[in-house]
């Protein structure tokens, strides 16, 4: 894992633990007022983080837990997507463009990721599944493996 990839943050003490997952809902309304917010706030809203390594340097106070945070070290999981399969290229990087208004779809969660915003820009790392016979609105599908 390159050291490039993690970011450091805070949580709960007892959320502490190498390998614990968790996804970024964003901070408390107590957190405004906390000189730590920036480390505790710097994740992307509604991305998965995986608990990577415990930093040293004990537990600090938190207005939201009440055992106190500590320092950890965090990957954001992969998401999976489904991109149009012309652009579905493993090392490729994309533009989440996909548009779609059919919520009760069985891929919708695969065309619109919680935590992805239209337009922002990924690198796939890995190539998964053709879904192409089950898309509504007609689209040749494939899911991907994408990252930040």
């Amino acid at each position: 894992m390159d050291e490039k990839e993690t970011t450091i943050t805070l949580i709960g003490t007892k959320l502490a633990k190498v390998g614990n997952e968790f996804i970024f809902k964003g901070g408390a309304k107590d957190c405004e007022a906390c000189k730590l917010n920036k480390t505790c706030l710097s994740l992307n809203i509604g991305s998965k983080y995986k608990v990577v390594n415990i930093r040293t340097g004990g537990k600090h106070d938190c207005f939201i837990h009440e055992s106190g945070v500590n320092a950890v070290e965090v990957i954001e999981s992969p998401i999976l997507v489904a991109v149009e399969s012309r652009k579905a290229m493993k090392g490729s990087k994309i533009v989440n463009d996909i548009s779609c208004s059919f919520s009760d779809c069985e891929n919708y969660s695969l065309c619109l990721p919680e935590g992805i915003r239209k337009g922002e820009k990924f690198t796939i790392i890995d190539v998964k599944e053709d879904i192409s016979d089950s898309c509504r609105k007609g689209y040749s599908l494939k899911v991907v493996e994408v990252k930040r």
